[in-house]
């Protein structure tokens, strides 16, 4: 008998009145709000301007969930076009089945679309976003726990998950462990780990991201040793865990080439936060100054100064600097005047 374990909800689906709430899908709505919302506040520190992140996620998400679907189905596409299997459950995602890896990728399509629309580079995008992403997956995780799918082997643990028998997988009434737990516990230290290493190191030009990718991969392949749900195999290992390994390696190598090529931060995240029409006159230049001239840059470092152009220089004839002892105008300086109209009564009188 087992004294404590993890219970799992009797259903997927809260009833709020008329309106079916399903748990898979809160879970994901509220990680991709917590995402958005994190991500903003990172990239306004960052530079950025308040709504940009919200702007690009509304390309970014759908792009995203779509992207995790179609890498779900292809990866298992035994659960929807074996014989005897409704091909039309491929698209009920609020009953789960979205791949991380397919989200992230076409996720970035999305993103990279709406950054290149506004002249935004995509790394500096995914630095912000990286540990709100993190958090994102964290929450999501649950929505695992609310559908009884994707646990592990069967264990007596304390923190066991139990699980009620499905007879449609051949599941078993028992305790199992809860990995939904372990990755939603890993990508809150992922988020942590990236927050920290971005602030002591200063990283930038996408190396936030490949931190946050290369972690999380790293977690993602021990985990998938647990699970026991239905998997494609290549050489003795699960597919999710060739594809961790894959993407591991690519994360590692595009942080250190972006360290040596790009090293330090990005200056500017967001030209039109520190680029636009002047709106008064700047380190003292009056009113008549270029009014089309560039802002003081206010973030990230960068200082641009708009400077008075200089009035050209007058002379007595064109074309030619002033004589010693005559104004820019031609005419005699004041105490030089006095001193010739002083000469010139002296030799009257000397007549």
């Amino acid at each position: 008998m087992d004294l404590a374990y993890i219970p799992s909800p009797s259903s997927g689906v809260i009833d709020l009145g008329p309106i079916p709430l399903r748990g898979y899908a809160f879970c994901i709505i509220i990680g991709v709000f917590v995402a958005v919302w994190y991500g903003g506040r990172r990239w306004v520190a960052r530079g950025g301007q308040v709504g940009t992140v919200a702007d690009i996620a509304v390309w970014a998400v759908p792009f995203g969930l779509i992207g995790g679907r179609l890498y779900h189905v292809i990866t298992d596409y035994q659960l929807y076009f074996s014989d005897g299997e409704n091909w039309v459950d491929a698209f009920k995602i609020w009953q789960g089945g979205l791949g991380i890896w397919g989200a992230i990728a076409l996720g970035a399509v999305g993103a990279w679309i709406a950054c290149r629309r506004r002249g935004i580079p995509l790394p500096a995008y995914a630095d912000a976003l990286a540990p709100g992403i993190a958090f994102a997956q964290a929450i999501g995780r649950w929505g695992n726990w609310f559908n009884q799918e994707l646990f592990g082997k069967a264990t007596d643990v304390p923190w066991a998950l139990k699980i009620d028998a499905d007879p449609g997988t051949a599941t078993l009434a028992g305790t199992y462990h809860p990995t939904f737990l372990y990755e939603s516990l890993w990508c809150l230290g992922v988020a942590l780990l990236v927050i920290w290493a971005d602030r002591r190191f200063n990283l930038g030009h996408g190396r936030v991201f490949a931190l946050y990718v290369a972690a999380y991969t790293v977690g993602r392949f021990w985990i998938e040793y647990l699970r026991v749900d239905e998997a494609h195999e290549v050489l003795g290992l699960r597919l999710n865990n060739w594809t961790a390994i894959v993407v591991f390696l690519a994360a590692v190598a595009y942080f250190v080439l972006s360290a040596r090529r790009n090293p330090g931060r990005e200056l500017v995240v967001e030209p039109a936060a520190v680029v636009g029409p002047v709106e008064g006159p700047i380190d003292g230049a009056d009113d008549g100054a270029d009014d089309d001239a560039p802002k003081a840059a206010q973030s990230a470092g960068s200082v641009s100064t708009v400077k008075k152009p200089r009035e050209p220089q007058k002379s007595g004839r064109d074309g030619e600097a002033p004589r010693d002892g005559e104004a820019h105008d031609g005419t005699p300086r004041d105490g030089e005047a006095e001193a010739g109209e002083a000469a010139g009564a002296e030799a009257s009188n000397k007549t």
